[in-house]
């Protein structure tokens, strides 16, 4: 995946958060399976923390980031984003957001930018405290996406995932996906009953991996209202492979067999990496959200 070099990038669409950790007043993940069940629910999950049951027991502010890791001062255009990981994210919700734009206009609706977090450590959001361990997600409470960049390394060592540039703009685009769902009214659908692999969780999930693929399919042809040209100018076959693979690293029952050692259908979340490689290829061969209805 590579970017225009000579882009701007907007970085007003990008919070930097990042930071010393907050000294004590940490939100609480348990250990053990308790721990596993909530990373698994909460590992790009479409609701908020607080509904996953971490809390926080003080509600310190979080600390500013220091001028030097601001991506406001790093990341300015497109051959910052081919450089950086962190202006690579930046570039990334730039594109994926442009394109919901131009896509809601085109259907005679209105798109609502939602900023991303980019955080270290912990985050308190509207709705609820959360570390990193819960992985990146979507909080429909203040409409903005949270991610600890760390993320990234542990798709690589702990999920197993190719890693790649690509597989980290599947996360990003992915969290967006929740975001055009709480726009059109899809989100709530994940929230009350039970899971399983025919829950409602797991079909807004999949949901989100469609339209993520969708957006990957546009990817090369959205131009940027700056410039009249794409932000990404090359999407390759191996980049594809490497968002398939990240995909399949957190189906459920693939992390389910990686750290409890069987596969219980009955507790997903999200839906197993077959099904979640097979709605985002649905999205980047089609194109087409209106393929995305996991519901049926």
């Amino acid at each position: 995946m590579q970017f225009d070099d000579d882009a701007g990038l907007d970085t007003s669409q990008v919070q930097d958060r990042r930071g010393s950790r907050l000294p004590g007043g940490r939100a609480t993940l348990g250990g053990g399976l308790a721990g596993l069940i909530a990373l698994v629910a909460g590992l790009f999950f479409g609701i908020g923390p607080n509904e996953l049951g971490l809390t926080d027991t003080d509600q310190s502010p979080e600390p500013n980031a220091s001028p030097a890791e601001r991506v406001q001062e790093r990341c300015r255009t497109g051959q910052d984003a081919n450089s950086r990981e962190d202006c690579r994210t930046v570039a990334v919700v730039n594109s994926a957001q442009s394109f919901w734009q131009q896509e809601f206009r085109r259907r005679g609706a209105a798109y609502e930018r939602a900023p991303t977090v980019l955080f270290t450590g912990r985050a308190d959001t509207a709705c609820g405290a959360a570390t990193s361990a819960v992985g990146p997600f979507y909080c429909p409470g203040d409409r903005k996406v949270y991610l600890d960049l760390d993320f990234f390394r542990e798709l690589r060592t702990k999920f197993g995932s190719s890693g790649g540039p690509f597989a980290q703009a599947y996360v990003v685009a992915h969290e967006y996906g929740h975001h055009v769902q709480n726009l059109t009214g899809t989100l709530s659908r994940s929230q009350g009953g039970r899971p399983g692999a025919d829950s409602g969780s797991v079909k807004v999930e999949l949901q989100a991996d469609c339209y993520a693929g969708v957006w990957a399919r546009h990817a090369t042809d959205t131009p940027q209202e700056s410039t009249g040209r794409p932000l990404i100018t090359s999407l390759t076959e191996a980049d594809v492979r490497d968002g398939l693979d990240a995909a399949a690293a957190v189906g459920d029952d693939r992390i389910q067999e990686r750290f409890q050692g069987r596969v219980t259908p009955e507790s997903w979340t999200h839906g197993s990496s077959a099904q979640r490689q097979q709605w985002f290829s649905t999205g980047f061969r089609t194109g087409n959200m209106a393929r995305c209805d996991t519901f049926r």
